[in-house]
């Protein structure tokens, strides 16, 4: 992975299902819901928020589940019931002013793939399909669900030079 990739991010957009969860969904008798997210990637998003890189959600499904997890996290940025991910990216530049040269989307299913096309840096997870891999600059070693996206939030926060204040501020306790 370029180190000069990952420097330039602005943006890091998730799909949810695959990334965030291990793609399963959960039905109660009664009908509702139920995602695990993984605690890890939560506090590696909010890291990368603290410091600077805006984070967002572009997702073909629609969750209460997730939003739950996206107001708990701070996420402002939350696109779901997206049917053409591609169509939403030119909406997210408008919003938010940044190129999608500088926006990075991390995905693990075939309806990723066009979106992962049009921005700066593709990531997929390790337990991606193998076409989406194909379109990928960045593979995690870690699987959806399972701190994927913690691993590529330390990865931007480390080519950008954040990292070792982030262990200094832990270490310190300030």
């Amino acid at each position: 992975m370029s180190p000069a990739k990952l420097k330039k991010i602005k943006l890091l957009l998730m799909d949810v299902d695959g990334v965030l969860t291990r793609g399963e969904v959960i039905y109660s008798d009664a009908g509702s819901e139920t995602k695990v997210f993984h605690v890890k990637d939560g506090l590696g998003i909010r890291l990368l928020m603290e410091h600077g890189i805006k984070a967002g959600i572009v997702t073909g499904r629609v969750s209460p589940a997730l939003m739950h997890r996206c107001k708990d996290l701070g996420l402002e940025l939350v696109f779901d019931g997206v049917k053409q991910k591609a169509r939403i990216l030119d909406r997210i530049i408008s919003e938010t002013g940044i190129p999608a040269n500088h926006i990075a989307f991390v995905g693990d299913d075939l309806p990723d793939i066009v979106l992962m096309r049009r921005v700066g840096l593709a990531i997929a997870v390790a337990d991606a399909h193998p076409a989406v891999k194909d379109y990928a600059d960045m593979v995690t070693t870690r699987n959806g669900g399972d701190g994927a996206v913690r691993e590529v939030c330390e990865s931007l926060l480390k080519a950008q030079g954040f990292w070792k204040k982030i262990i200094a501020s832990w270490e310190n306790d300030t």
